[in-house]
């Protein structure tokens, strides 16, 4: 079954065995909604308490009980199941629904491959993975990304003049 990664443990908090959970997804929310946290040894955390905590989420899990079984889980990451995660409204996705995904130009001619999301603070920017070269950097707003199409598994894009010239 596929899982999806939201944090990663990076201490424990206090000494009943709280976890603090650095969010490595832009929907933070999914840490208040989620009743269970994977870990990557195929262990299922049951989350009984999640509170923010500065930058991260503090965790309480049922079968952590002290710092100890805390501090042993530094540095692990923690999913949940694909098919647990909410639907998002129209317009909204996933980032791993979109890793991997071949990025095309209005006219169909392939420009990369679709790497990742960098959240900014007002609008994020897709990073794109050409062939060869550096990566493209591409403002995720209607004029530049034309269209998502996850059932046909693509991405078509209008770069700005001073990239489309750089690629080509």
């Amino acid at each position: 079954m596929e899982q999806v990664v939201l944090g990663q443990i990076v201490a424990p908090h206090g000494v009943r065995g709280d976890l603090r959970i650095m969010p490595l997804t832009s929907n933070v929310q999914l840490f208040t909604t989620m009743d269970y946290l994977l870990l990557p040894d195929g262990r299922r955390l049951t989350v009984t308490h999640v509170r923010p905590h500065k930058n991260v989420f503090l965790v309480t899990a049922k079968e952590i009980p002290s710092i100890e079984a805390a501090e042993a889980l530094r540095g692990k990451e923690v999913s949940v199941y694909r098919k647990d995660l909410p639907e998002l409204p129209e317009g909204r996705y996933y980032v791993g629904d979109l890793l991997g995904l071949p990025v095309l130009d209005e006219a169909g001619n392939r420009i990369g491959t679709f790497k990742d999301v960098l959240p900014t603070g007002s609008k994020d920017v897709y990073v794109i993975a050409p062939p060869s070269g550096k990566d493209i950097l591409v403002a995720a707003i209607p004029e530049n990304i034309r269209e998502i199409d996850l059932p046909g598994k693509r991405i078509i894009v209008r770069l700005p003049a001073w990239d489309d010239e750089d690629i080509r």
